[in-house]
């Protein structure tokens, strides 16, 4: 790295963690322009300071690049791989299996039934004639 580091860049011993779960440059082709890390640091720039990708610093590499590969791992799951990774070395290091065995969930969150339409007739209810449409 050539330029002074941000409060948001990992450090070495940050990246090593996640270095293995996060895609090498395909073979074949033109050779990457900006390092995995460097990409990684900008898309942590992005997350914890909140801006629009086409502000990040210029001494990052650009937007679009930055954007691509984001977007590229999260469909393909890269982030959900560092994700439980880190999860895993936490627990561990409280103590605790590294996979959860229990979960909780909110009652408010999930659906009561398979279907949210309403059941039942409601009389008072104009349904879709012309009438209820035009406002008489």
């Amino acid at each position: 790295m050539s330029r002074t580091p941000y409060p948001t860049d990992l450090t070495d011993r940050q990246w090593k963690l996640i270095e293995g779960h996060v895609p090498r440059p395909k073979p074949g082709g033109r050779p990457a322009r900006y390092t995995r890390r460097e990409v990684v640091n900008a898309i942590l720039y992005q997350t914890r300071n909140g801006c629009v990708w086409r502000a990040l610093p210029h001494d990052l590499p650009p937007y679009r690049i930055v954007f691509h590969y984001f977007r590229a791992w999260q469909a393909d799951g890269t982030w959900d791989k560092v994700h439980d990774a880190l999860r895993e070395k936490v627990r561990q290091a409280v103590g605790k299996n590294p996979k959860p065995s229990v979960a909780i969930v909110d009652s408010q969150t999930v659906k009561g039934t398979e279907f949210s339409a309403p059941n039942g007739y409601d009389g008072g209810k104009k349904g879709g004639r012309p009438q209820a449409v035009r406002g008489r």
